[in-house]
């Protein structure tokens, strides 16, 4: 399976709402970044540090986020990854739409390190009171 694939099957587990396949391909000590700025900055280490730090609380805090990938790149044991996020905060009720890159770190059929590139300030505004 090519490393796009991979990448590919984390996305469309997060469509569906599935975390067991989004967690599939993470290796047990993947390390994860969360751009600066963000409401989940910092580096997460373990898939159950991710869900707890990052994939838990957007769960709890967004209405419909999704994660719209328009085109991935082969990067040989990178993948490249760019789009929008997108939702709506529980909280305000405001929506937000905004720029993303992931960058993608694979072993062995395996991702090992991930981090997030994003413009934060339409994120933060939805949340802001």
């Amino acid at each position: 399976m090519k490393n796009t694939d991979i990448v590919a099957g984390h996305y469309a587990a997060s469509a569906r709402g599935d975390l067991d396949g989004m967690l599939a391909p993470f290796a047990s000590d993947i390390r994860w970044t969360e751009a600066e700025g963000s409401l989940y900055a910092g580096t997460y280490v373990g898939p159950d540090a991710i869900v707890a730090g990052v994939f838990a609380p957007i769960g709890a805090q967004f209405d419909g986020f999704t994660v719209e990938i328009e085109s991935l790149f082969d990067a040989g044991g990178q993948v490249i990854a760019l789009g929008h996020y997108s939702g709506r905060h529980r909280g305000t009720g405001r929506a937000f739409r905004t720029r993303m890159v992931h960058l993608w770190w694979l072993e062995d059929g395996k991702v090992v390190r991930f981090e997030q590139v994003v413009d934060n300030a339409p994120f933060n505004a939805a949340v802001a009171d």
